[in-house]
């Protein structure tokens, strides 16, 4: 909670700042920016009080919610068994309170086909919007852009989504015509942004390096979320605002659109965590309850360990790659951080509360490497809010290993997971590292025997 307090007053604190800038002190909108949310339970009825806290505390001021992709999660076994049920409740609580705009992710579709899907979503009163595109038909499954009144403007909100195929659910890719995103912005954004256009959203779920090109593409002033990478940073381009807004509910951006001296609107960003002990929504809160009851089994409930202290999702990640790196006697461990979802509890850890963390399992693979290539992988792991735009490289990697600088002609060993051996090249930036499968190691077990022996330390 004074977490909370501290960020709501850092917030206040940057109002005062553009009150000085010649900005109006009071807003002319908010807007609230998530992406990536992936099914996270322990803060979803915590999200929308927040929103009626921010409600109250700016009774006349337009408010509108963006989701910006990836809000459902297959991996995680409530959703799964539920078919979502907990999201599709959450979509009817924001629809219900203010306008809620969802630009199609890669995991929307994850119990339903898209189709079905975008008309679920919509019937709880959230609007959809996509370039997906139905291979069958030629027709996209929603439009690719919706308006959006901010009080005496109207915004134009347009959603892009990813076009890595492999990461949508396997059942649904038969139905998918993929586009690229930048090749689509090239031959389509400006007839959605024409130069007319006051209050231009870009909603991509397009990744960092798609990004990188759409930033070149849109107009000044547009206010640009992406998603996909599990990022949290802001970074401003002239007028424009392009931000990424974090993962699995662990904080939320919240846009705030001001006139400024010469009577242009202006947008901020400021991004504020939201904690699992936060004041919660009431009736969904105890919806929540219900379905976890209905659906957790005790297996599900079987405890594997406990934890002095409870993680954030960041730290808990680091957990995980150091107990990959324990488990392999490598002198790294290198993980993608969508690898990872929520934190780790303080206490008892549950079979369900490690599989939130981790959310995907697999084999471990292991390689020897020069000392000049593990640093330039470090170089590149470990990026927080703070690391600038010019140094971010497009992977979100989580390292544990050695201090830098390296010796350049020594051979470390690199420890990482079956999709970062796969994907070695967008990874490491090598497809030629040579790494060898260790067939007797799975990541949730070593994770789970990590949690055990942790318990053993624990009073």
């Amino acid at each position: 909670m004074r977490r909370s307090v501290f960020f709501f007053a850092l917030f206040f604190a940057v109002v005062g700042r553009l009150c000085a800038a010649d900005l109006k002190p009071e807003p002319d909108a908010l807007v609230l920016i998530v992406g990536d949310q992936h099914s996270a339970y322990e803060r979803t009825a915590q999200l929308v009080a927040r929103i009626d806290q921010l409600r109250v505390a700016h009774p006349s001021v337009p408010f509108a919610v963006l989701i910006n992709g990836d809000s459902l999660e297959y991996g995680n076994v409530v959703a799964r068994r539920s078919a979502g049920a907990i999201d599709f409740a959450f979509f009817a609580a924001l629809a219900r309170r203010v306008p809620t705009i969802l630009n199609l992710g890669n995991h929307e579709p994850e119990f339903y086909a898209v189709d079905d899907t975008v008309a679920r979503i919509q019937a709880t009163g959230v609007t959809v919007i996509s370039n997906l595109v139905n291979r069958a038909t030629g027709q996209a499954f929603a439009p690719v852009s919706t308006s959006l009144r901010l009080g005496a403007r109207e915004a134009v909100v347009v959603g892009l989504a990813t076009d890595k195929l492999t990461t949508y659910r396997a059942a649904i890719r038969p139905s998918l015509d993929l586009a690229d995103p930048v090749v689509w912005a090239k031959q389509n954004l400006a007839a959605f942004f024409p130069p007319a256009t006051a209050l231009p959203i870009l909603l991509a779920h397009t990744g960092l390096n798609a990004d990188r090109a759409l930033l070149e593409l849109i107009p000044d002033g547009t206010l640009f979320a992406g998603a996909h990478d599990h990022l949290r940073f802001v970074h401003q381009a002239g007028r424009t605002v392009y931000f990424h807004s974090g993962s699995w509910n662990d904080g939320y951006s919240l846009a705030t659109l001001r006139t400024d001296a010469a009577g242009q609107p202006r947008w901020t960003v400021a991004q504020f965590p939201l904690a699992a002990t936060d004041p919660a929504d009431p009736e969904l809160a105890v919806l929540i309850q219900k379905i976890f009851g209905q659906h957790l089994t005790p297996e599900d409930l079987a405890v594997l360990g406990r934890k002095a202290t409870a993680l954030a999702p960041g730290a808990a990640a680091r957990f995980v790659v150091a107990a990959l790196r324990t488990a392999t006697r490598a002198d790294a461990a290198v993980i993608g951080a969508t690898t990872f979802g929520a934190g780790l509890p303080a206490g008892e850890v549950t079979r369900v509360a490690l599989d939130a963390c981790v959310r995907f399992d697999g084999t471990i693979f292991v390689a020897e490497i020069s000392g000049a290539e593990l640093a330039a992988i470090l170089a590149k792991s470990n990026q927080d809010p703070a690391t600038p735009l010019s140094a971010r490289r497009g992977e979100n990697l989580v390292a544990v290993g050695p201090d830098l600088p390296l010796d350049p002609a020594r051979r470390y060993r690199l420890a990482t997971t079956d999709w970062g051996a796969k994907n070695a090249r967008t990874y490491f930036g090598s497809e030629t590292l040579g790494f060898v499968e260790q067939p007797n190691l799975r990541l949730k077990t070593l994770a789970a025997a990590a949690l055990s022996a942790a318990a053993t330390v624990v009073p």
